[in-house]
């Protein structure tokens, strides 16, 4: 004899477990994909502060090579290199001591920014600090 009024639920079983495990699936491609747009967003940010680091010591070099060749060099200038610029702050000469230098650049590259603080002997230009600073 055929039970008519009684409903199989085997189906049902198997359609809840192939959505839950659908939705596990889901939740975890999702996250893998998030995470490696992070990243890739990181390693970016990390490209444009070395390459505004960089620019910052470029600038660093020329201010000494300028410094060298005339003890009365001021700095406060712009020093473009192709398409990218940097500035080296006013020189502070006697400061921090009797003697000594100081030096200031800024580079901005992408909104990376790097703040460099140098200070040198007045006589010989030997370096005493390099410093990289939060702000001027």
């Amino acid at each position: 004899m055929i039970n008519r009024g009684k409903k199989s639920d085997n189906g049902f079983a198997a359609l809840i477990t192939v959505i839950v495990l659908s939705a596990i699936l889901l939740t975890v491609a999702l996250t893998l994909n998030q995470s490696g747009f992070f990243a890739r967003s990181a390693i970016l940010d990390s490209e444009y502060k070395e390459r505004s680091s960089t620019l910052a010591e470029a600038c660093v070099d020329q201010a000494l090579v300028k410094l060298v060749a005339d003890p009365a060099y001021g700095g406060n200038e712009t020093i473009s290199f192709g398409a990218d610029a940097c500035s080296v702050r006013p020189i502070l000469f006697d400061s921090p001591a009797s003697g000594k230098t100081t030096i200031e650049t800024k580079a901005n590259f992408n909104e990376a920014i790097t703040n460099l603080r140098i200070v040198v002997n007045s006589s010989d230009h030997a370096l005493d600090s390099w410093v990289e600073i939060p702000s001027f």
